[in-house]
């Protein structure tokens, strides 16, 4: 490989920085795969929804998540510099709908008998989705004694942590999602707009 080659290579790799966020609630999401698009290459958001990747110009990044509509990106080819930092909103994934029950059309009578006596009960699928909205996961993970796993899980992530910035100055506050968090915000409340 020649200088100039090296030198077009070396300008076209990005160290991408990055937050995952819900687009109602500017939640991070954890686990979400990010993946580039035609190569065996990717990477996993964190707790907070912060991840990492090295990507080339030009390349597109696919972000998954289950509950979640999935989402494509390009990275443009005329970015300057090799750092960028991306803020990735996604969309929740309503794929829960109730099944259709055909039946013969009663009288108004047996309608109107029928209607009050009814008793519904929840199916499998609305029973999850009241299990899983972010208030209820809350509650009921506050009440959850954590196992010897998990315990040991957190304490060698946070030492993973730790060891990963091992002699040398950890993130600046630009990488920080909670201060991300505050930054849409008030770019959503218009606090930049030049009076």
């Amino acid at each position: 490989m020649g200088w100039a080659q090296f030198e077009k290579l070396k300008d076209s790799v990005i160290q991408i920085y990055g937050v995952v966020m819900t687009a109602d609630s500017l939640m991070g999401i954890p686990s979400v795969t990010v993946k580039v698009q035609g190569r065996n290459q990717g990477t996993y958001t964190n707790e907070q929804g912060v991840f990492s990747i090295v990507v080339l110009k030009g390349d597109h990044l696919e972000f998954s998540s289950i509950g979640f509509k999935p989402k494509l990106i390009e990275i443009p080819r005329n970015l300057e510099g090799n750092q960028q930092s991306i803020i990735q909103l996604m969309v929740r994934d309503t794929m829960f709908l109730p099944a259709t029950i055909i039946r013969p059309r009663p009288t108004r009578e047996q309608f109107e008998r029928d209607f009050v006596k009814v008793d519904v009960p929840d199916d499998d699928y609305e029973t999850a989705r009241k299990n899983t909205e972010e208030g209820k996961r809350r509650m009921l993970a506050r009440g959850l004694p954590s196992d010897g796993r998990e315990a040991g899980s957190i304490m060698l992530r946070n030492n993973a942590n730790k060891y990963y910035y091992y002699g040398q100055a950890p993130p600046q506050n630009i990488f920080n999602p909670f201060a991300w968090n505050e930054f849409i915000k008030a770019w959503k409340r218009g606090d930049f707009k030049s009076k």
